[in-house]
């Protein structure tokens, strides 16, 4: 629906906005897709399908890093569209463009898939029956090689660690500007008591970016807590499925946080945009309002 009611470009949006949120949009969804639908109720529910094949898990692989990175550095993006167009007005003409947009867009997805090009060669088959490799498990090189072992730490510092400095940062930084222009704006009104909608706007922005920051760090914590629990352990990831193991749940449940990462940010960006939850209930009317004129007529 979100992806639906961004492309009409009824919210009130500039195209170069739209852009970033109808992508972050595909983008998780193919993220529920891919991670949620083929890997999680697939992998349980539909043991043996094709997907469980090991070349079919290792290619799902890929695409569920692709994707998870893509919903990441898309929100980056968009935060630095963001905080040029609010604090860098020198930028803002050359920089929040569609041009520009549709670029970062390009370009990002395209390093999203190539970066995760070598889990393709992290899994070995688990076993195999009359010829057909099945299931995914993980290599001990991965664990044990110099250059693995650096891939993996330079996979991990660039989802979710970099990302989460760089919305930390750039969103503090717009508080801080929308601060300060704030209390520009209160010494020049003097002590008109009118309601100033400009300042209403600007407390909305605040609590929407900190909602972001901290949604960004509580859904990510437990995935870099992991990462240094299996680096520091050397206990190694599960590639089966035994939900009696402490460790195993451990790992699914940062699984989990990750996924709700993922599918969070254009709730919190588009949901909380006045024209856009119009156009929500207009949707969700639709068939009804369909079926009332049929009555009618």
């Amino acid at each position: 629906m979100a992806i639906i009611i961004l492309s009409r470009g009824q919210c009130g949006l500039s195209r170069c906005i739209t852009y970033y949120l109808v992508v972050i949009a595909a983008n998780d969804f193919l993220v529920i897709i891919t991670a949620v639908i083929f890997n999680r109720i697939g992998g349980i529910y539909f043991r043996y399908s094709v997907m469980s094949t090991t070349p079919g898990c290792t290619v799902s692989t890929v695409l569920i890093y692709a994707t998870r990175d893509g919903s990441v550095w898309l929100t980056v993006a968009f935060t630095i569209d963001r905080f040029i167009a609010i604090c860098c007005q020198s930028l803002k003409t050359r920089y929040c463009t569609e041009k520009t947009a549709l670029l970062v867009i390009g370009g990002i997805s395209a390093m999203s898939y190539i970066k995760n090009v070598p889990f393709f060669f992290t899994y070995k088959p688990l076993y195999t029956v009359d010829g057909v490799p099945w299931f995914c498990d993980i290599k001990s090189a991965y664990y044990t090689s110099p250059a693995w072992q650096v891939y993996d730490w330079l996979d991990h510092i660039l989802t979710p660690v970099l990302p989460f400095f760089l919305i930390l940062l750039l969103n503090v930084l717009t508080i801080r500007h929308i601060l300060t222009a704030s209390r520009n704006r209160r010494r020049l009104r003097g002590n008109n008591n009118c309601t100033d909608h400009e300042n209403a706007n600007r407390r909305r922005s605040i609590v929407l970016l900190f909602t972001i920051s901290l949604s960004f760090l509580l859904l990510w914590v437990t995935y870099v807590a992991h990462f240094l629990y299996v680096r520091i352990t050397g206990n190694g990831y599960f590639t089966g499925l035994d939900f009696k193991n402490p460790d195993f749940i451990f790992q699914e449940m940062t699984n989990m946080f990750q996924l709700l990462s993922s599918c969070n940010n254009v709730f919190i960006y588009a949901v909380s945009q006045t024209k856009f939850q119009e156009n929500l209930k207009e949707l969700l009317m639709c068939p009804f309002t369909i079926l009332t004129g049929c009555f009618k007529y």
